[in-house]
């Protein structure tokens, strides 16, 4: 056992992740609060099994550069620039406000100014993990508060993103480890600019046109693997090269080579194949996160504890909500950016660590921290459950100051259309499949709504006069946005067989007469569907079958032979 290491941690972290993940799931907690928790019973204060904190180590540095990966791919300009009046001057007055409250707590507990800067900046920023996965549960990304809410979450990872530059060359000034130079300070600093310039200068000249043409040139080989293979390669190579060359992050690396990929006409390719690694990684950065906790800080410090979790969940989203009110945006805003902000995550853990590897930050504050992040993820799902109720009254409250033209509550992003559709066709997926049945439905003038979960794709059908829903089909919400109860045929077009059995099985319980008609790709999924509510399943290779019998003049069904859909 202890000599695979590797496969041991990777086993172990993999599946405690998924009992724990699966648990918290159970109890509509994130998964992120399992993978936490499983960190902390495979670490070394805990009994029983304690994994290889080394090797866990380095797959969170993986982790970290997928995330980042993931990060940068999802980077838009265009829609910070539409909400950076508010986002932009309220992520950096609720850092400034949320650090010195960090560092206020860090003062009375004896710590010194490197430390209090560390503890702070980790407290005040928030997990875009936790905060988009709210957002997609809640069909909130392209209102306008999801929109302000992602836009303030991007300025806050570009602020940490500078820090995690900035701290190393600063830390000796600050009382930590100094770096290993003869250079002066000033000239230290200046040295890391320049670097960081000329990185950046690099990847934004240079890399937005040698990476997507890198990437056509792979796609035209029509090799899967091979396009997979060079988007990973893009993403780590370009991380560890630029820390090697550089000096810089890995995390500011990855953060990069996602956003010039993103520049790329294949950036939604690239996203996906991409995403089952990166999603993997980012369970065993979690899960090695939690390695470092010391549930001991729950008895030794419970009210050092305490003021952490207070401010987290109490103080920065105080600070947030002033801000936004402020800047004379509605309530409802402000209460859901709040609720965004009241949780930390992964780039607390990167500060965290960075913090205790510069000597700035002593172990307890790592702990508080890992306590605090633990602790808040899991209470987060709750407040943002209170502003769901309290939904309808701020809509009233809202709707009432909207006649007047000089009020300040107008929206900043236009609200997605309303669904007006009645008897009609909802269509799930709009990818090749999809548009091919969408066309179809428009030339024949029959009333449709499609439900998809790429916003490019929604922005297209929008742009085309089409009833589109954002979000993904299994949630039990989305189908009712897309009036699923007065619908009376869902044509399920998504490839993915275990998402299609919960979509059909959601919308049978919403709409018992539904006709649901399903695609498939193997035998066993056909029954699947048909067990999860499907009337009719179309299986690909079935149907490519029957062409080939129809252009020989051959009946398309055999004795023993089913070629037809199979009606449920």
């Amino acid at each position: 056992m202890h000599e695979m290491p590797l496969i041991t941690t990777l086993a172990a972290g993999l599946v405690l992740a998924f009992f724990l993940g699966l648990l918290a799931n159970r109890l509509r907690l994130p998964p992120l609060a399992g993978y936490l928790l499983a960190g902390v019973l495979a670490g070394p204060f805990t009994p029983g099994f304690v994994a290889d904190s080394d090797i866990a180590h380095e797959l969170s540095e993986i982790g970290v550069i997928l995330l980042m990966f993931g990060v940068g791919l999802h980077f838009s300009i265009k829609d910070l620039m539409s909400v950076r009046k508010i986002a932009i001057p309220g992520a950096i007055g609720q850092i400034a406000v949320a650090t010195l409250m960090g560092m206020g707590l860090a003062h009375l507990l004896g710590w010194g100014l490197g430390a209090g800067l560390v503890f702070g900046l980790s407290l005040s920023v928030a997990s875009t993990v936790v905060l988009l996965r709210a957002m997609e549960e809640r069909q909130m990304m392209e209102s306008r508060r999801g929109r302000i809410a992602v836009g303030w979450l991007i300025v806050e990872d570009l602020m940490m993103v500078l820090a995690l530059v900035l701290l190393p060359a600063l830390s000796g000034m600050l009382g930590g480890k100094a770096a290993e130079s003869d250079t002066s300070l000033s000239m230290q600093l200046l040295l890391t600019l320049v670097k960081v310039s000329a990185f950046v200068a690099l990847m934004l000249i240079v890399g937005r046109r040698v990476v997507p043409w890198l990437l056509k040139r792979v796609a035209r080989t029509g090799s899967r693997e091979l396009f997979t293979l060079a988007v990973l390669a893009l993403a780590m190579g370009i991380a560890f090269g630029s820390s090697v060359l550089f000096g810089v992050s890995f995390a500011l690396g990855a953060f990069f080579a996602g956003m010039v990929l993103n520049e790329s006409e294949l950036s939604h390719e690239a996203a996906d194949n991409s995403l089952p690694l990166r999603e993997a990684f980012a369970v065993l950065f979690f899960f090695s996160v939690g390695m470092l906790f010391n549930p001991e800080v729950l008895l030794s410090h419970p009210l050092h504890l305490l003021a952490t979790v207070l401010i987290i969940i109490v103080g920065k989203s105080l600070a947030a909500l002033i801000i936004v009110l402020l800047a004379r945006r509605p309530l409802s805003v402000a209460l859901t950016i709040s609720a965004s902000l009241a949780q930390i995550g992964e780039f607390s853990f990167i500060l965290a660590s960075l913090g205790v590897s510069l000597e700035l930050l002593p172990e307890e504050g790592r702990d508080l921290i890992l306590g605090g992040a633990i602790i808040s993820i899991i209470l987060n799902p709750a407040l943002f459950s209170i502003i769901d109720r309290l939904q309808p009254w701020l809509e009233r409250r809202e709707g009432q100051a909207l006649p007047n033209a000089k009020a300040p509550h107008a929206p900043e992003v236009v609200e997605p259309p309303p669904i007006i559709e009645t008897d009609h066709v909802v269509l799930v997926g709009h990818g090749r499949v999809g548009r091919l049945v969408s066309a179809r439905l428009r030339r024949e003038h029959m009333p449709f709504v499609v439900i998809e979960n790429d916003r490019d794709h929604i922005e297209e059908l929008r742009a085309d006069q089409i009833s589109a829903v954002l979000g993904n089909a299994a949630q039990p919400n989305v189908l009712q946005k897309a009036h699923i109860e007065q619908a009376h045929t869902l044509l399920i077009a998504i490839p993915n067989g275990i998402e299609a059995c919960e979509v059909s099985r959601r919308a049978r319980e919403l709409n018992a007469s539904l006709n649901i008609v399903s695609r498939a790709h193997y035998d066993e999924l056909v029954q699947h569907l048909q067990e999860s509510g499907a009337n009719v399943v179309i299986m690909g290779e079935r149907e490519i079958a029957r062409g080939m019998f129809t252009e020989l003049g051959l009946p398309t069904q055999e004795r023993g032979e089913d070629l037809h859909p199979h009606p449920g």
